[in-house]
């Protein structure tokens, strides 16, 4: 049966002066990078400048934004592609927390008898609303690359993707590949969408406290997703691996 397969490749946005003095963002701060986070969107952007890109997704979050367009520079097989501008990959709110340290939020939470990252402050979102946010978005992904990039679907063969410490991991014969930038709470929602909804399968000997953690400041998580074509012309998935995730040595070189 035909079958497309393409890779995902999540990044969060770099550092802003709030993340530095562990202050909450979320919806209603939409700080810049700062000078260090402007650094990290570069490393990143050197790190990831020879692995081709056919798609480009990003928060409409000013932090998200800078990040986007600081890799895509870098990046020859992005000349010409339109970035996407979505709502639905913008940060969690954290309601009346926002603006706060995350020390008191952690405070917010015990005084409430809930731990993090379950717990949600008053206006704020669950992590069940950011879920739905981050299905809503993967199922419109699905179905623009399916119908942008069909025309690269052939058999749907067994597979496994080649990890070797290198940018473009798992990608050899990978024909398409979306890049999609976007927050640290969005991001943990979304792995956990990802490997316990969408039941994608770790990497052998991973840890499941890290799979789950926190990504650091342009830390990248990237997925393999095949997806077919049904009667109906809509496209759906078939498949998905996880090449690796909160890769971050690029920050660290």
């Amino acid at each position: 049966m035909a079958a497309l397969r393409f890779g995902l490749t999540l990044v969060r946005h770099g550092e802003t002066h709030y993340n530095k003095e562990g202050l909450l963002q979320g919806q209603t701060i939409d700080a810049p990078l700062s000078e260090t986070g402007l650094q990290q969107a570069e490393a990143a952007g050197r790190y990831l400048k020879d692995v081709t890109f056919s798609n480009v997704f990003v928060s409409d979050m000013l932090r998200a934004q800078q990040t986007a367009e600081t890799i895509v520079k870098h990046n020859s097989s992005c000349s010409g592609l339109e970035i996407s501008r979505d709502p639905l990959l913008k940060e969690r709110s954290f309601g009346v927390a926002e603006g706060g340290r995350v020390t008191d939020f952690k405070e917010m939470a015990k005084a409430a008898g809930q731990t993090l990252p379950g717990f949600t402050p008053p206006k704020g979102e669950t992590q069940e609303q950011v879920k739905e946010r981050v299905r809503e978005f993967v199922e419109k992904m699905l179905q623009r690359m399916g119908d942008e990039h069909w025309h690269h679907s052939g058999e749907d063969e067994a597979w496994s993707p080649a990890v070797e410490g290198k940018p473009d991991d798992g990608l050899r014969g990978v024909p398409v590949h979306a890049l999609v930038i976007t927050h640290g709470a969005y991001m943990r929602e979304a792995v956990h969408y990802i490997v316990d909804e969408l039941h994608c399968p770790l990497p052998v000997g991973s840890d499941r406290a890290h799979v789950f953690s926190l990504s650091p400041n342009t830390g990248m998580c990237r997925f393999i997703l095949t997806v077919r074509k049904r009667l109906d012309d809509r496209f759906e998935l078939s498949g998905i691996r996880c090449v690796f995730v909160h890769r971050g040595e690029h920050v660290r070189q």
